[in-house]
């Protein structure tokens, strides 16, 4: 699980230096991550974790036009990647172009078994936006027995 806040910047190179404590989150898989733009950002799932969703996926009927629109639209954007020696992640050019990266990211661990990287203008802006939300947030997850 990744928690937390961080921010850091991407080399011109593209390579992005992932937090210590996000590294010790990975320690558990072999460093194999895939990152896919979705929403504005950009997500980093250890490949197991992704591996999960693809054979959730695969479950599904072929038949099912929105199995293949997610196919086309979301899991076809993934590529892999690999955490390195120095702890860093090789951001291939296209993901940081759809995810709108340059060089002044945001890394957001929100409980769940991915983190995501920001623009960081974009993520204050985003959290400006939505903040009123989180009462609203609050109540949601009560109504589910959180």
């Amino acid at each position: 699980m990744f928690r937390g806040r961080y921010q850091h910047t991407i080399d011109p190179k593209g390579r992005l230096s992932v937090p210590a404590r996000f590294r010790d989150a990975l320690a558990q898989y072999d460093g194999a991550l895939v990152v896919v733009p979705n929403d504005h950002c950009l997500e980093v799932h250890p490949l197991e974790e992704w591996q999960r969703i693809e054979t959730k996926l695969r479950e599904q009927s072929i038949f099912n036009p929105e199995v293949r629109e997610l196919g086309r639209l979301y899991i076809s954007r993934a590529k892999d990647v690999a955490l390195d020696a120095a702890g860093r992640v090789l951001i291939p050019p296209d993901a940081r172009e759809h995810a709108g990266l340059s060089k002044d990211v945001t890394l957001v661990g929100g409980g769940l078994p991915q983190f995501e990287v920001w623009d960081r203008s974009r993520f204050d802006e985003y959290e400006r936006t939505r903040q009123e939300r989180l009462p609203s947030l609050f109540e949601r997850l009560s109504s589910l027995g959180v």
